[in-house]
């Protein structure tokens, strides 16, 4: 009898230390299974990196301008201003490096995601090149929410033929996009852009697109003619987990984009 009362007794006082200590036990499985560290912010590289804890980390789900494009200052100067030297939070992705070694991540201040506001402000598009995630609607309506109110790298351009020109197809197994001219009169389109969400970028050539007259980008090596301009140096731009087609001015200025 005896022992069956200190058997009690002893799975009693179990039972009152799981209870107590319930949400110490909580707090480390959430810290187990959490995907994500807390650090110093301690230097920013430029618009989408980073470093933090001693390490170069590219903020995911954004590319922002290159070193020598529009806006690359401004972008830089925002997040500068946003999260040098303060505590962030950094949570990861499918994969936690990419090619250059760079820890991958979105940055979180106070609960706020950084990479999201990025996009909101202009300062750089969507981009997914390992296929989207969570967070991947969320950041194209923040563009699409962007391009409405016109800030920075949405800003629409005010050339005469912005409204002339549509793309009428964009095949990403060809790697080919056609556009149209659907105004009455011939556009200019030389120093034109068409950009990917990543680096990769086409400059149209001295280029005239007559009036309902279409030209054919083609990512590979050739010879270009009237009807088709080579994307040269590259076999492929567009990727098939999603992407996105960027048509800009020789200032920068929005033309049009367009989703795969």
């Amino acid at each position: 009898m005896n022992r069956k009362k200190e058997v009690f007794f002893l799975a009693a006082l179990i039972l009152l230390f799981i209870l107590v200590n319930y949400s110490f036990l909580d707090d480390a499985l959430i810290r187990l299974f959490d995907e994500s560290e807390t650090r110093i912010a301690e230097r920013i590289v430029d618009g989408d990196t980073i470093v933090a804890g001693g390490e170069n980390v590219r903020l995911l789900g954004i590319n922002t301008p290159e070193r020598g494009e529009w806006l690359y200052s401004e972008a830089k100067e925002y997040l500068q201003e946003r999260i040098f030297n303060k505590t962030i939070k950094l949570e990861f992705g499918k994969e936690r490096y990419d090619i250059y070694d760079r820890l991958l991540a979105y940055v979180f201040l106070n609960e706020e995601n950084i990479n999201l506001k990025i996009i909101e402000n202009g300062y750089a598009n969507p981009y997914f090149p390992s296929g989207k995630d969570e967070y991947s609607q969320s950041f194209y309506d923040a563009w699409k929410k962007c391009v409405s109110e016109e800030k920075n790298l949405c800003e629409a351009s005010k050339e005469k033929c912005a409204s002339c020109i549509e793309i009428k197809n964009l095949d990403v197994e060809s790697q080919e996009a056609i556009f149209y001219n659907k105004c009455s009169f011939d556009c200019t389109l030389t120093g034109w852009k068409i950009k990917d969400e990543g680096r990769k970028n086409f400059v149209f050539p001295v280029f005239v697109l007559e009036s309902e007259k279409e030209i054919l980008i083609k990512v590979g090596d050739g010879t270009d003619t009237e009807e088709m301009l080579f994307w040269k140096g590259e076999k492929y731009v567009w990727t098939s987990t999603g992407d996105t087609l960027f048509l800009r001015d020789e200032k920068g200025k929005l033309i049009l984009y367009y989703n795969v």
